[in-house]
């Protein structure tokens, strides 16, 4: 395999390390099932000993370390007897080897830590006006049975959420809306009402009720493009007959109330958790403004015990995920 098509990798400021050549030919792949037979040797400097440690017969371990040796072209081990010695050469060879014997133990435990029913960890994705109350929930609820899980917790719009989803980075994702698409597996948990938020000083403030087309004519803030809510205000406005006209694009729900508050536009929010001064919230009569939530996972994918427990335990909260206004 030519040079240039080595890998490093990275952990974003410099090269940690560099990925063996893969090849039927290449020296990763002809010595690794050798090199622990190889290491056991030379720890123990007895060929009949080290068999004993590693649970395979003698002169199937002399044979293993000849071909070793065989294969790089050079001795490894001075034989003396019963007992071996470690040549130049030998040493040089081990000191990588205990290195990387070492690497794969540690990776290893970290795979099983990863899976470990009790301790393991859940990478869990979700909204951004999810993470105040509904998650929060969600987790303490969950860690009362399970105390010793770890969470990887990531807030972040539901189209780069499902990439990560796809691309495994994470295990679940609570999402609105829910994502039509084979490669994920979807399920509905409930549903939340959309209020229309406008300025205190609004002309449709002291209403309590209102048709959404009648702010058809006024200046929206919004989420940016990308988000959940801001595909689900796009597709109320177009059931209303109208195509919101934004003013402001914001990541935030709560940086859109105080756009509202400053009277920069009106737009569809949930429910404030707590009072916004500014603000008066409307309920919609028509359509009928309400977005699903729900959790999605890879198709196909296995999921750990950990991640298996918590995806059940969410579904267990189905019609209960959201204090209802």
């Amino acid at each position: 395999m030519a040079g240039a098509d080595r890998v490093d990798v990275t952990d974003g400021t410099e090269p940690r390390y560099r990925v063996a050549e893969l090849g039927p030919d290449e020296p990763a792949v002809l010595l690794a099932p050798r090199l622990a037979q190889f290491a056991a040797v030379a720890r123990l400097e007895h060929v009949t000993r080290a068999a004993a440690l590693l649970g395979v017969p003698q002169p199937t371990l002399s044979r293993a370390v000849a071909r070793l040796e065989e294969e790089l072209g050079v001795d490894l081990l001075a034989r003396q007897g019963r007992t071996v010695r470690l040549t130049r050469a030998g040493r040089l060879l081990l000191a990588s080897v205990e290195r990387a014997l070492a690497e794969v133990e540690r990776g290893a435990e970290a795979a099983r830590a990863e899976a470990d029913p009790a301790a393991g960890r859940v990478a869990f994705g979700f909204l951004h006006t999810m993470g105040t109350d509904a998650v929060p929930a969600l987790l303490r609820g969950f860690r009362a049975g399970h105390p010793q899980v770890r969470f990887q917790l990531v807030q972040d719009y539901v189209g780069a959420m499902l990439e990560r989803l796809r691309a495994g980075e994470l295990d679940l994702c609570l999402v609105a809306p829910l994502p039509d698409d084979p490669a994920f597996t979807a399920r509905p948990l409930d549903e939340q009402r959309l209020h229309l938020v406008v300025p205190a000083d609004h002309r449709l403030a002291g209403r309590r009720r209102i048709r959404l087309a009648e702010v058809a004519e006024e200046p929206f803030v919004g989420l940016e493009e990308g988000y959940g809510l801001r595909a689900i205000t796009d597709g109320f406005c177009a059931q209303a007959g109208f195509v919101p006209r934004l003013a402001f694009e914001g990541e935030e729900a709560e940086t859109l109330r105080g756009l509202v508050a400053a009277g920069l536009g009106v737009a569809l929010l949930p429910p404030a958790l707590v009072p916004r001064p500014g603000v008066v919230e409307l309920e919609v009569t028509a359509p009928r403004t309400r977005r699903a939530i729900g959790l999605a996972w890879a198709a196909g994918r296995p999921l750990t015990p950990p991640v298996a427990a918590f995806r059940d335990f969410v579904l267990s909260r189905r019609g209960r995920l959201l204090q209802h206004d």
